[in-house]
């Protein structure tokens, strides 16, 4: 790796005063204080920041068995198994003197060092690709204390650590708030849809085309209306035979797919559909038990769907297929849904009950006008959705190649005037000699950052 002049490798056992990780004390979960002595997990660490939300707490003698790796302010913090490997923070000043468990490392850089620094270049791209290319494991991915001393890390004089870090602070922040922005445009776009959604199922939405009318629509039950159908599941014993034929099987995960449900991730075959409940296509599917009550589905395609999902078939003559839908997932009509559940551990909404709840029926030539604006709100919301997720992706991008130019030494202009970082690293050894030998056997590894 070609460095910018007065840069040096260093390792980071070499620059280090600490690098370990603690433990989970036995009993796990349960033996956890509700006050007491923090203990930082994995889900605590993340990029860019300290998650105090979901903190452990351990008592006395739990604390007292893991008093070697006691946090102080500016610990490098780094998750070094699971899922989470990589990720990385400073410890806050609200965490001094908490505890650490076996997943996460405490990292503690000698004085002269700035841990801001080399926290931004272990979140890096580079260094991320390389922690989940390197680390050892097989069927869960961890790094050793070794791998964590010998990563070589690319070290600027001190002044020039100083100005890397105040130009990605400086820079960060801007992204920071542009992320806000996209955030509140997808917040935005999902309010002009159930604005659009209210209005339009409370007669506010046609009421020009009314000449300013008040709406006279009719007030009828749902299986008024449409048929409704609850599905059922056919015998799992037997899946040769029942599933994995031509027939669409939707369960409720499949209704995410909302206006568009028309490709499932579970077929049924004919013997199958025959066990269950197939319904034509332009049915709405509504779930009616469990933690996504209400969501609801427009089926494209003839399917079957299990038994946690009842089906409104409509009427033609009395409401328009696409209308229904929209009438569905209104927050009139999933308000009646909720409010009609029975409140036990689950909630549920039997047969009965949903197609008893009330629809407000407009004429069928204002139930086209409701179905024409709001597809053109949704699809106009979904466009603006869209374009802010691909400025946020954009600025992933940006982030990490900031990143990489910062590590390059190409972000901030260097002073000739700064003491070189080798200079400091001698000095940082020189000192380390003199409180005690140099630790033998130590193995080496070449002299190059990761990645």
């Amino acid at each position: 790796m070609s460095l910018p002049r007065g840069w040096t490798i260093a390792e980071l056992g070499s620059i280090s005063t600490k690098i370990g990780s603690g433990a989970t004390p036995r009993g796990g979960q349960s033996s956890y204080a509700t006050v007491g002595i923090p203990l930082i997990r994995s889900m605590n660490v993340h990029f860019g920041g300290f998650e105090h939300e979901g903190l452990a707490y351990l008592n006395d003698a739990q604390a007292q068995a893991l008093e070697g790796v006691t946090v102080r302010p500016n610990d490098i913090l780094l998750n070094i198994t699971g899922a989470s490997i990589g990720r990385v923070c400073l410890a806050p000043d609200t965490m001094s003197g908490g505890r650490v468990n076996q997943h996460v490392c405490i990292v503690r850089l000698v004085e002269e060092l700035l841990p801001t620094y080399v926290e931004k270049f272990l979140a890096s791209s580079e260094m991320q690709r390389w922690i989940l290319e390197e680390n050892y494991g097989f069927t869960r991915q961890a790094l050793t204390k070794g791998m964590i001393e010998q990563l070589a890390i690319p070290l600027p004089p001190a002044p020039e650590q100083r100005r890397i870090v105040a130009k990605l602070d400086a820079l960060f922040a801007r992204l920071a708030c542009a992320r806000a922005e996209l955030i509140r445009v997808r917040d935005l776009a999902e309010h002009a849809r159930m604005r659009a959604r209210a209005s339009a199922f409370s007669g506010e939405l046609t009421r020009p085309d009314r000449k300013g009318q008040d709406a006279d629509w009719s007030d009828r039950k749902l299986g008024d209306v449409a048929d409704v159908v609850t599905g059922s599941t056919p015998p799992t014993a037997e899946k040769e035979r029942y599933f994995g034929g031509e027939v669409p099987f939707f369960k409720p995960t499949d209704l995410d797919a909302g206006y568009f449900v028309e490709t499932p991730r579970e077929t049924l075959t004919a013997d199958g559909a025959k066990r269950s409940r197939v319904v034509p296509a332009g049915s709405t599917l509504v779930t009616c038990i469990g933690a996504t009550i209400a969501k609801a589905g427009f089926a494209r395609v003839a399917c079957a769907f299990n038994q946690q999902i009842n089906a409104a078939i409509p009427r033609a003559e009395l409401v328009d297929a696409k209308w229904l839908y929209w009438a569905t997932i209104s927050p009139q009509f999933r308000s009646a849904i909720i409010a009609n559940s029975s409140a036990t551990t689950m909630p549920i909404i039997n047969k009965g009950r949903f197609q008893s709840l009330r629809l407000r029926i407009p004429p069928l030539w204002e139930q086209e006008i409701i179905v024409e604006r709001l597809e053109g709100i949704h699809t106009r919301a979904d466009r603006l959705e869209a374009e802010a997720a691909r400025a946020r992706a954009l600025l992933d991008r940006l982030e990490a190649a900031i990143l990489t130019k910062a590590f390059k030494g190409e972000l901030v202009p260097q002073d000739p005037n700064d003491e070189p970082a080798s200079v400091l690293l001698q000095r940082i050894r020189a000192q380390r000699a003199a409180v005690r030998p140099v630790e033998k056997g130590r193995r080496r590894v070449p002299s190059q950052a990761p990645g």
